[in-house]
């Protein structure tokens, strides 16, 4: 499992709103390992892909770019964090 980081930079408030839009566009199931974090002058989105080769796909993919440009997130700054190991997950989705 490879996790990547998405910087969106501007109002972590209203970034946070395009954000929440966007996971209602995607089915829970789809997201294995997903956070989203505000920072003083933006966004940053964890999300995870079963590997670098998907990943790949998925940020050079229209959907992905019709998905941000569908609720007004700029285009981010990605950048691939490295391969998970390990991590420990409750159930509980927080908003």
């Amino acid at each position: 499992m490879i996790l990547s980081a998405y910087h969106f930079e501007g109002d972590p408030k209203a970034l946070m709103e395009c954000h929440h839009r966007m996971t209602e566009m995607f089915p829970p199931s789809g997201l294995d390992l997903h956070i989203a974090v505000t920072r003083e002058d933006g966004l940053t989105v964890f999300d995870s892909c079963p590997d670098l080769p998907t990943q790949q796909a998925f940020v050079a993919s229209p959907e992905f770019h019709g998905a941000l440009a569908a609720v007004g997130l700029p285009e981010p700054t990605i950048e691939i964090v490295g391969e998970v190991h390990f991590a420990h997950m409750n159930q509980t989705v927080l908003r």
